[in-house]
């Protein structure tokens, strides 16, 4: 017998202290393709999700804005315009790779000045109590070791009536899209990712992260477990993405 704590990676089941690791390699290898992936992977409609984020932020000029495991930057880039030169976006990612990727689009199109790229674990935030206004997490929270102490460490950084919201893959809510979904996500998904990115065994354990992550409800409980209020969540394309929307009392 053993007592040695163990999460699960994909499907398997990993000592607690490997799965961060072995997360790290699998964005060390897609961070260069990233954003055609998700292009391909999601028919471009990715783009309409992280709209649907920024509108429900309520972000305003001035504001400070974190947006963790932000990868290529996308939320990051329409932040900086909202907030303006008043106002400050914190784009942190616990990968290196996919962080300079990040950096570099944004500097590519001219956008610096009110960002701020921190190599950062969303477990153990690097930022003072009460720092930010909004926090967003997209495509983020499955892959975070210890999801319920992440929560805790973001709400502790936001701002008194400050909103964190979490955009990720969940549960589809009929069986036949759940069954399609299933067919692309086991099959189709790991032969793009061979045929673009050279790397079928990373895009395998990103669809078997979706099937591991918590579902609406269960997140919802527990993001208001960690302390936030007024939880709720809004189902996209049938429920295959959800935004998740707590506030720190």
């Amino acid at each position: 017998m053993t007592d040695r704590k163990t999460t699960h990676f994909g499907y398997q089941e990993v000592p607690v202290e490997e799965k961060a690791g072995r997360v790290a390699d699998v964005f060390h290898s897609v961070a260069a393709r990233y954003d055609v992936m998700n292009d391909l992977m999601s028919g471009g409609i990715h783009r309409l999700w992280k709209r649907f984020t920024i509108e429900l932020s309520g972000a305003r000029p001035g504001q400070t804005i974190l947006d963790i495991a932000g990868g290529t930057g996308d939320l990051t880039a329409r932040f900086s315009r909202i907030v303006g030169p008043e106002g400050q976006v914190v784009l942190a990612d616990i990968n290196e790779s996919m962080l300079r990727v990040g950096r570099d689009r944004l500097m590519d199109r001219g956008i610096a000045g009110n960002v701020v790229p921190v190599q950062a674990d969303a477990q153990y935030l690097p930022f003072p109590d009460n720092t930010f206004d909004c926090i967003t997490i997209a495509f983020g929270l499955r892959n975070v070791t210890d999801k319920d102490l992440a929560l805790r460490s973001m709400l502790r950084v936001l701002k008194p009536g400050g909103r964190l919201l979490v955009l990720e893959f969940s549960k589809p809510q009929s069986k036949l899209l759940e069954k399609v979904y299933d067919q692309y996500s086991f099959r189709l998904l790991p032969f793009m990712g061979k045929l673009v990115a050279d790397d079928a065994d990373s895009y395998r354990y990103l669809a078997e992260s979706i099937r591991m992550h918590p579902d609406q409800e269960t997140l919802k409980q527990m993001m208001a477990d960690a302390g936030f209020v007024d939880c709720e969540y809004h189902n996209m394309t049938g429920g295959i993405v959800s935004l998740h929307k707590g506030i720190k009392p």
